[in-house]
């Protein structure tokens, strides 16, 4: 906590724990591991581990560092800040550059900050990628200025992520490192000092459990948010209870509660108190000859305003935030103004004004709020959806902008896929250390409230990509490094290319296409032995695939479908696709399979293009040129049929069906729509469609007219529109997968696939449109959802948990963010549909049975929400097409082999979000006769299912960052929801751990140092913290989404055969001579006897 923070400061310099990591670490905190391994070439003079000469009275008294509130007075907490959105209207260079002059400012403006006038100023920073790059042009003295004034408390960090982050279509794995990133610069540069304890997530357009209970497994003490529907504000501040406990978990207990504070004025400064060179408003005029004279006014205006806030919260304490968007680019004119706020207002106590007015900052506010002792009300639920206004819900943004949600999913899966890698292929290098931290800098701004949300302007969403290609290319390299290392037994790694197809959304990928022969390298980042399905567009028609073992496996050669052959800016040969299952793929393992072009070698492949139904559905939107294919790039394991065998015709009459000895799918003849899915043997009846919703286009110009756009989703109708009543298909079944290819009309196709072995169906899909599932379940109004990928939230149709609805948009008001799955179930029948994605997307159920997905959007309006234009995204002059992949679950909730659905549907998503990384290469080239090795098993053992590697991560030179994962929530399976204990001391084939510390979640901070506020609250069940536990080198994970983050020094394959032993001489016999003794543990003489010395044999 802050208030311990400062007063430690300087006592942990004098008595630093030696932690056993690495060296003696001054801060108490894991501070000393970070430094050079993350920002190599940046100073850590030992003097930032000291809280500097400046105010070190305030730091040696801890807590009263903070401004104290005065007993009986009304004590008003003025926060200055500035919220600097990281890209948004201009991109994130272009603000820095011109914009946020106020950066290029700050030394200057800092200095001032050393006069005793200026000694009570606060000023709080939150977003980190701004203030970085302005650190970085700093010279020492303007450093050293600055970490005396984070050690005074005069600045305070909150927050500390890369970006304040969205909580709605954010990946918690995302969430996770965003903060991680952040809060770990903060403390190798600041120390313990500049660790932030508040939350401030002002901005974000809704706030999850999720997000929340990320912040307080971080340590974090409250959270501070300002945008909440305004009925339920308008509720709160009528019931006082604008500020509570918010209760994150439903499976952390009291380790995931969080105090949380709405902002009661937005994040802005009172009305008429906006002194910076942007605002409005008249600064104070105290010249009492100036016909301008205002201080009795602005001071009335002033009192008025803190009067009418304090009837909303209910001690009498009270925040008031001075800042707005980028603001602060004149400090000195905003805190001049302030201090004459301050003296102006209180020099009104001598005549009997009870108003306390002081420069403040979030944690200091928050430590007034624990002081009053009071009880505070709870929440369980979640602030979704969030509308501004009645007409105006923010549901929109969730689907926004698919492609680019879909690309930062996949930038996750190669950072983590590069971060195992480097650990394991013994990547050491500052040049491949810089490339991951670009990438983890470039997923950060990725996160940002106006990036993964699509809400920005189209040149920010272009320089997104750019940023986060950057970080892709750069982990190309890096991975391509460390699996040559991994591949070869001698001391001169391979040179294998391993290259990366990222164009595999359209089926184009320039080096299967062109290479007749080339190897598939294939890396697992899941912590479980895998069997992936891999498809690769090729342009010839016969193949052979053989695996590690030079052994020729099953393949099947499939068309791609003709919507994606169509595409004009598709400059591809390849017409068939190449599928073939990578069976057994080991934990953090590699594995190399070889591709061959042959001639006249019958492929086994049973392929028929049957025309079911033709039927086109012109519609005034045809133009658009949309296209969703919910397509499928992977699915799992085997099947034993011979490859050899010929074509064989498939009839078309009546309807068709496709599937697997486990699950099929029947397709209605009549129609070309799916009928009803079987699994296991029970059938349950699904029609699935797409449609359309029509969205408004509004002037904007008063609530009744407000637009559908980037953020806001406003339908003109409750109905949607059907994309097509008959639907053309055509159907291709093989020896490994059977598929059926529809067209709903020309810019809405879908392919349905069942692959050999799988228990779920998977769908390629291509306004507004959604995809919906209706079945026969009678699922009482609830629907579920996800919170940022863990746990399942429940939702009804039309309510709101702790106020009466009142949705003034019955479509819009009952979409949720869907960041990975949403389901319905059937408690009666025992029987569940659930839909899995593999990219935020905003979904709902409108009537009971049904599930609905929105998958793109194209709009022609915007909403006056910001962005200033409508989203319309386009490439090469056409509708922008978006295609992606849903997975499909029904059956019976019991599950099926002991594994309930809900366990199923846990770790497909796991290898959704971590999918296994192909890497392609030259198969007869010079690279590949270094090649010792065509296979590398990261992992000792395969983990237990419900056990997940969150995090492996170079931390430093010999230590590393360790993040366990236990994957289910209590009760959702009979087996795998139960404790589990991993040893972890020789987990890693290539790394052996020596030492073990727990950390929390973010890594920067040792859990037993942390000591979080506990608050009184309305709840009073009992609440304990989830059990922790960690002997030696083993640690057990509780069940319940459990994560356990650790610090490990370790040793490399090479490093702990040799750290410790004496060389070998070459050309010599060398003798080893091992010292030892046996010691029986009872035998001729009992235990004692032995250890204590006694001649006495025992009697027995």
């Amino acid at each position: 906590m802050v208030w311990a923070t400062l007063a430690s400061c300087i006592f942990r310099h004098r008595n630093g724990e030696h932690i056993g990591l690495q060296d003696s670490n001054p801060s108490g905190a894991p501070t000393q591991i970070l430094g050079s391994a993350l920002y190599e070439g940046r100073s850590r003079d030992s003097d930032m581990w000291i809280c500097g000469a400046v105010n070190v009275f305030l730091l040696l008294l801890g807590w009263q560092a903070c401004t104290a509130a005065v007993p009986g007075m009304l004590n008003v907490h003025l926060v200055p800040h500035s919220h600097d959105d990281v890209g948004w209207l201009k991109t994130v260079d272009q603000y820095y550059y011109g914009s946020l002059s106020r950066w290029r400012q700050h030394s200057s403006g800092s200095g001032g900050c050393r006069n005793d006038k200026y000694s009570l100023f606060r000023f709080i920073q939150v977003e980190t990628a701004f203030f970085w790059k302005w650190w970085d042009e700093q010279d020492e003295d303007t450093r050293d200025l600055y970490k005396s004034l984070v050690n005074s408390g005069q600045i305070e960090m909150a927050g500390g992520g890369w970006s304040m982050n969205d909580e709605a279509a954010s990946h918690y794995h995302s969430t996770i490192e965003n903060f991680a990133l952040g809060l770990r610069r903060l403390n190798d540069t600041f120390g313990s000092c500049g660790r932030p304890h508040v939350g401030w997530q002002i901005d974000p357009f809704g706030h999850s459990r999720e997000t929340t209970s990320i912040m307080a497994q971080m340590g974090f003490d409250g959270l501070f948010f300002s945008r909440l529907d305004y009925d339920d504000k308008t509720n709160r501040i009528n019931t006082r209870t604008m500020e509570q406990v918010w209760e994150a978990s439903a499976n952390l207990g009291s380790s995931a509660d969080l105090f949380t504070g709405v902002l009661y004025n937005h994040y802005s400064y009172p009305p008429g108190f906006c002194f910076d060179i942007n605002c409005g408003d008249d600064p104070f005029i105290d010249n009492k000859r100036s016909p301008d004279y205002n201080v009795d006014e602005k001071v009335q205006q002033f009192i008025s305003f803190v009067n009418n806030q304090l009837k909303a919260y209910t001690t009498q304490n009270i925040i008031l935030t001075m800042g707005e968007d980028f603001n602060y680019q004149n400090a000195h004119m905003n805190f001049k103004n302030m201090d004459k706020l301050i003296g102006y207002v209180n020099a009104l106590q001598a005549n009997g004004s009870n108003i306390n007015v002081f420069y403040s900052t979030p944690s200091c506010y928050l430590k007034a709020l624990h002081d009053a002792n009071q009880t505070w009300s709870v929440k369980e639920d979640d602030f979704f959806p969030y509308a501004s206004e009645p007409y105006s819900y923010w549901t929109g943004y969730f689907t926004s902008r698919p492609t680019q949600k879909r690309l930062e999913r996949m930038g996750n899966n190669l950072l983590q896929v590069s971060k195992q890698l480097v650990v394991l292929g013994n990547v050491t290098d500052d040049d491949s250390q810089a490339k991951i931290v670009g990438m983890m800098e470039a997923m950060g701004i990725m996160q940002h409230h106006d990036a993964i949300t699509g809400t920005e302007k189209q040149a920010v969403a272009d320089d997104y990509v750019r940023i986060l290609s950057e970080g892709i290319s750069g982990c190309g390299d890096v991975t391509r490094m460390a699996i040559n290392n991994l591949l070869s037994d001698s001391n001169e790694a391979s040179n294998l290319e391993l290259k990366s197809c990222l164009l595999l959304n359209i089926s184009l990928c320039e080096e299967t296409e062109s290479y007749k022969d080339f190897l598939v390298t294939i890396y697992n980042p899941i912590s479980h032995v895998v069997s992936q399905y891999v498809r690769l567009p090729v342009s010839g028609d016969s193949y052979t695939v053989t695996d590690y073992n030079d052994e020729e496996i099953l393949s099947q050669l499939v068309p791609i479908p003709d919507s994606i052959l169509n595409i004009a800016y598709r400059n591809s040969s390849a017409r068939n696709e190449i599928v073939f299952q990578a069976s057994n793929l080991p934990p953090l393992g590699l594995t190399t399979y070889r591709v061959t072009l042959v001639a006249n070698k019958l492929q086994g492949r049973l392929s028929q293009d049957l025309e079911e139904s033709e039927g086109s559905n012109e519609d005034d939107y045809s133009d658009d040129s949309f296209e969703e294919t919910d397509g499928n790039d992977q699915s799992l394991e085997e099947d034993n049929n011979d490859g050899g065998e010929e074509l064989e015709k498939v009839e078309a009459e009546g309807d068709i069906t496709i599937g697997n000895d486990l699950i099929s799918v029947s397709i209605d003849g009549s129609n070309g729509r799916v009928k009803s899915i079987t699994n296991n043997g029970i059938e349950i009846p699904v029609q699935q469609e797409f449609l359309y919703y029509e969205g408004v286009q509004g002037n904007n110009a008063e609530v009744l007219n407000r637009s559908s756009g980037a953020y806001i989703f406003r339908p003109i109708s409750s109905e949607p529109i059907s994309i097509s009543e008959t639907v053309s298909t055509s159907v291709h079944k093989g020896v490994l997968v059977e598929e059926v290819h529809q067209v709903f009309n020309d810019w809405v196709s879908q392919v349905i696939r069942v692959y050999k072995g799988e228990t779920h169906v998977e769908d390629n899909v291509s306004k507004e449109p959604i995809t919906r599932f209706t079945t026969n379940l009678e699922s009482e109004e609830l629907f579920y959802t996800d919170s940022n990928g863990r746990e399942l939230l429940e939702r009804r149709r039309d309510y709101r948990p702790t106020w009466t609805a009142n949705l003034t948009e019955p479509v819009s008001g009952n979409y949720y963010p869907v960041t990975s799955k949403i389901l319905i179930r059937d408690q009666n029948k025992g029987l569940e549909l659930a839909v899995l994605n593999d990219r935020s997307q905003g979904g709902s159920s409108m009537k009971d049975g049904q599930v609905e997905i929105m998958v793109h959007r194209r709009l022609l309006s915007d909403d006056a929400k910001g962005a200033g234009e409508a989203l319309n995204e386009t490439a090469y002059g056409e509708g922008l097409i978006a295609r992606g992949r849903h997975f499909v679950f029904a059956g019976e909730i019991a599950g099926s082999d002991n594994v309930s659905l809900a366990a199923q549907e846990r770790l497909l998503a796991q290898r959704i979000l971590l999918a296994p990384w192909v890497f392609i290469s030259r198969g007869s080239s010079a690279q590949t006769r270094s090649i010792n090795k065509k296979q590398f098993v990261g992992l000792t053992n395969s983990l237990p299912e419900n056990v997940q590697v969150l995090t492996l991560e170079r931390w430093t030179d010999n230590s590393l960052l360790l993040r366990l994962e236990h994957i289910l929530e209590k009760d959702e399976d009979e087996v795998l929801s139960r404790d589990v204990s991993i040893n972890i001391q020789d987990l890693l084939s290539s790394v052996m751990v020596n030492s073990l510390r727990e950390t929390t979640l973010d890594g920067n901070q040792w859990l037993s140092d942390t000591d979080r506020f506990t608050w009184t609250s309305t709840d009073t069940r009992h609440r304990s913290e989830v059990s922790r536990d960690i002997q030696d080198f083993s640690i057990t994970l509780t069940v319940g989404l459990n994560v356990t983050s650790a610090l490990a020094n370790y040793a490399t394959e090479a490093g702990y055969y040799n750290f410790a032993c004496t060389g070998s001489v070459p050309g010599m016999l060398n003798v080893h001579l091992i010292p030892h003794s046996h010691d029986d543990v009872g035998w001729l003489k009992t235990v004692d006897q032995y250890y204590y010395g006694s001649k006495k044999l025992t009697n027995n």
